[in-house]
């Protein structure tokens, strides 16, 4: 999707209330140590990609807090932003994080063993 100077702001307001959300308002444990890394939030502002990141062996816990509170967070959200209307929110697990630790480690190997 193609990026404006209108939604980059739209998506990073959307970013900066879930984290502020996630820190301050859900108390779930599941949630602990998640980063929201983008959000991508629709034309018609009516789906939000919600991109989190978290520890490789914690994917499905924090998949299950997310549907968990996925309706508490988008009631929050709305009040939040006083948008029009509030994006269905969309989780998903970014694993870039992981994937760049893992070829740092393998080219960290590489270069020990030359």
């Amino acid at each position: 999707m193609r990026q404006t100077a209108q939604s980059r702001k739209v998506n990073e307001a959307a970013r900066a209330a879930l984290a502020k959300l996630l820190l301050t308002e859900i108390s779930d444990p599941r949630l602990t140590l998640v980063t929201i890394t983008e959000v991508e939030v629709s034309k018609d502002r009516g789906v939000a990609n919600v991109y989190v990141s978290t520890d490789a062996g914690r994917y499905d816990e924090v998949s299950a807090g997310l549907a968990s509170a996925k309706g508490r967070l988008r009631s929050l959200l709305g009040a939040e932003l006083g948008w029009r209307v509030t994006p269905e929110l969309r989780f998903y697990i970014d694993e870039g994080v992981d994937h760049a630790q893992t070829i740092a480690a393998v080219l960290h190997q590489g270069a020990a063993d030359e």
